[in-house]
């Protein structure tokens, strides 16, 4: 099974076509119907529909057929483009295998891109350029290639040439991805150790975790632990994600997909963090894990003192 699974995320400078391209993969691979399809379709908050960027990342499970029927399950992360937002992205890359660089052709190589490329090639990631808005006429398409070529230290053939917005060559993107990235690594007869790479917060449900399964299996019903904090909770449902949340039986070694457990603390979901069996909490967490920095600090009061405790409440489940 492990051999079917691909895990990618997507990294590039602000508007180089980043989401454009996952709207496409998205076609391609009938994740989504046309009613269902609409322009940025992972960038699910308002502000992101707003101002077109992307600011919190998005993972979505496709299924790909390849031509000779073989069937393959494409994890996908949409990452931030922004320089503000590189912590979004290097979270993201601790539950993947590959990335696809997206250059703008008629832009070439910018300051964020070359930021993204050093942090998948630091996780040690397979990084797949992809030559994006080559149908515009003020493209410059060879000259890109060659910046990249030279950048990469790949050849030109290595090189993805498509447009996103067309939909042109983009099924080559989908091949390159089962091509030339690994399948994760992992043993799903071991002990459990899932990653916790996002979280968010919902008001019936608690804090939800996304990780992504290294080693072992989880289900509903599996007493887990929190490595950081040492905290147990019992898991109420996992499963995958598409635009909603899909429930799933289990989630094992290599698969991404959500976690719930009824926690109300915000606190205790720490990206970063390793999910364990809690009744066998001798299992080694997974290295790296660091406590966040706040790099940026604001005092922030409500006009009347009685909303204290509710504003600091409702600002830490949008830390999430």
């Amino acid at each position: 099974m492990l051999n079917h699974i691909r895990n990618f995320c997507i990294v590039a400078h602000i508007d180089h076509g980043k989401s454009t391209l996952a709207d496409r993969l998205l076609e391609l691979t009938r994740t989504l119907d046309s009613r269902q399809m609409r322009m940025q379709v992972l960038d699910s908050m308002d502000l992101e529909q707003e101002r077109g960027i992307t600011i919190k990342m998005h993972p979505i499970t496709m299924i790909y057929v390849r031509p000779n029927g073989q069937e393959y399950l494409l994890n996908l992360i949409d990452t931030p483009g922004h320089v503000d937002f590189t912590y979004e992205v290097s979270r993201s890359l601790k539950a993947c295998e590959g990335a696809l660089l997206v250059v703008d052709a008629t832009q070439g190589l910018e300051a964020q891109t070359l930021s993204n490329l050093y942090l998948a090639l630091d996780a040690g990631l397979e990084v797949i350029p992809v030559l994006n808005k080559i149908d515009l006429a003020v493209a410059r398409v060879d000259e890109v290639t060659h910046q990249i070529c030279d950048l990469m230290g790949v050849s030109e053939d290595e090189v993805l040439k498509v447009s996103a917005k067309t939909g042109q060559n983009v099924d080559t993107v989908l091949e390159a991805v089962v091509e030339r990235v690994p399948p994760p690594r992992g043993d799903a007869d071991a002990e459990l150790r899932a990653l916790i790479f996002d979280s968010l917060y919902e008001s019936y449900r608690g804090a939800i975790a996304h990780v992504r399964v290294v080693d072992g299996m989880i289900r509903a019903g599996t007493r887990i632990r929190f490595a950081a904090s040492g905290k147990d909770f019992d898991v109420g449902e996992v499963g995958i994600l598409r635009l909603a949340q899909i429930p799933r039986d289990s989630l094992q070694a290599g698969d991404v997909g959500y976690v719930i457990t009824g926690c109300r603390d915000v606190s205790e979901i720490r990206v970063g963090d390793t999910l364990l069996d809690a009744d066998r909490p001798s299992t080694e967490p997974l290295p790296g894990y660091r406590e966040v920095k706040p790099m940026v600090f604001a005092g922030f009061y409500p006009a009347d003192t009685k909303d204290y405790e509710l504003l600091r409440d409702s600002l830490a489940k949008l830390r999430l």
